[in-house]
């Protein structure tokens, strides 16, 4: 009983650390314990005034409970940090584009506060580790290690996570190009317009690409003309061809070409593109087939093919 003590106490002890974290950060998102800082009350009064009219400004997800919580909403218990991650990171422009790319509407101190949370969550997990390996005689240097190695693990996770939505969103416009090209030839070759055709198909379809769509003409209705938001529809994703497809509409309405003509054009393009992903995707398909046939089939077969001939080679004397 005596040599078990001192791994229970380690792990009383960094659970009552644990406790003790979670209940100060409890207590400080009280709103009445929450003072706002120098910073947060000077500036209302020494921020510059918009000179734009704020309906046209971009959109900001409202804070939902869970990140209001845990501190990731602006203002939180974990701003300071998020604030100090985009300042010290150098890659904040490609983690903006990525969110663009993705779809979200979060911010980029949102994004670095919300890996700052897993950072904090992993460098726990790695704790508790450090704890049970320290408690089975580990040495206490090498089970340190585990703290930084989790709070890593979790930035990355974090990030991989971001990298992951923007290729399930690329999927998901890619799957919705083909239909979209050709309602959009169907609608020039009708008799719309570029705008008129982009407002009917944004209109009558409903999914990620319309609502790129939708985004493009608001910004052609607020003044910006309409070539310059289509090159901003094709920054806003990572998919190429729908980008090669934004760009020859773009040249064909700068230049003046025939719409109608270029997006059958593209549309075609568009459903040969279709049709390779479908082989390739069949052909990945197909490989991922045969790993059960050869790793778990096979080897079932030779076993009930040897096991008599051994069976009949120990019966004999």
């Amino acid at each position: 009983m005596s040599g078990g003590l001192p791994g229970l106490s380690a792990t009383g002890a960094v659970l009552g650390l644990l406790a003790g974290a979670g209940l100060w950060l409890a207590l400080l998102g009280v709103p009445a314990l929450a003072r706002p800082s120098l910073d947060a009350r000077l500036a209302p009064h020494l921020r510059d005034r918009p000179r734009g009219s704020r309906l046209l400004a971009p959109g900001r997800a409202p804070a939902s409970a869970a990140a209001r919580l845990l501190g990731t909403a602006p203002g939180g218990l974990l701003a300071p940090l998020a604030r100090l991650a985009v300042r010290r990171s150098p890659s904040s422009a490609a983690v903006v584009r990525r969110l663009q790319q993705a779809g979200s509407t979060a911010t980029l101190e949102h994004h670095r506060a919300e890996q700052v949370l897993w950072g904090v969550v992993g460098a726990g997990a790695g704790l508790l580790l450090a704890a049970a390996v320290v408690a089975r005689g580990t040495p206490l240097l090498a089970a340190a290690a585990l703290v930084p190695l989790g709070a890593t693990a979790g930035v990355l996770a974090r990030d991989q996570a971001l990298t992951r939505a923007v290729r399930r969103r690329e999927d998901r416009l890619l799957a919705e190009l083909p239909t979209v090209a050709e309602l959009l030839a169907l609608a020039v070759g009708a008799g719309e317009g570029a705008v008129g055709a982009l407002d009917r198909v944004a209109r009558s379809c409903r999914g990620e690409l319309s609502g790129e769509l939708a985004t493009t003409l608001a910004d052609a209705r607020a003044g910006t003309p309409l070539v310059q938001a289509l090159a901003r529809l094709g920054e806003r994703t990572s998919a190429e061809p729908l980008a090669r497809f934004v760009a020859g509409i773009a040249v064909a309405v700068e230049r003046g070409s025939p719409l109608a003509e270029v997006l059958a054009a593209q549309a075609a393009d568009v459903r040969q593109l279709a049709r390779r992903r479908l082989v390739e995707t069949g052909g990945r398909k197909e490989l991922l087939m045969v790993v059960p046939v050869v790793f778990l089939v096979l080897p079932v077969t030779v076993l009930f093919a040897v096991f008599p001939g051994l069976a009949v080679l120990r019966l004999t004397p």
